[in-house]
């Protein structure tokens, strides 16, 4: 069920997310000081291209560079694109065939608010840690 779940979404919208994504990121490499920018952002660009059977799960141990580091990101941008993510998961579980879809647009919405101090894992490892992710979807 994942994988034809996530071939949907990959034609559907999650080639354009990791595409979109990717360009920032790469922009974000133009200067040094925001090439950890690009990195969170090379970082949700393969999440978004095959979600489904992953999960955003905190990182032990980062603290106050991840917190100022998302603050930064909340100001610069992470708010529009986790409204835009919001938005596009809500409009998608209008109808019977979106919701898986609005629910991994959902599941975007905690990583691209505050990617710092977050890492994307496979439910099964996510499990074994004793986590069940951020966003709480166990597909």
């Amino acid at each position: 069920m994942r994988l034809a779940l996530n071939l949907i979404w990959l034609v559907l919208a999650g080639f354009w997310l990791f595409v979109g994504y990717a360009f920032a990121g790469l922009v974000c490499f133009v200067f040094i000081i925001t090439i950890p920018f690009g990195v969170a952002s090379f970082r949700m660009a393969f999440y978004a291209l095959w979600p489904f059977g992953r999960t955003v799960v905190p990182q032990p141990g980062k603290t106050a560079g991840s917190t100022a580091g998302n603050l930064l990101w909340f100001v610069l941008g992470g708010w529009w694109l986790a409204l835009v993510h919001l938005l596009t998961g809500l409009l998608l579980c209008l109808t019977v065939i979106g919701i898986p879809l609005g629910v991994a647009n959902l599941k975007l919405l905690t990583v691209s608010l505050r990617p710092f101090g977050r890492e994307i894992v496979s439910i099964e490892e996510a499990r074994a840690r004793g986590l069940t992710g951020e966003a709480g979807f166990g597909t």
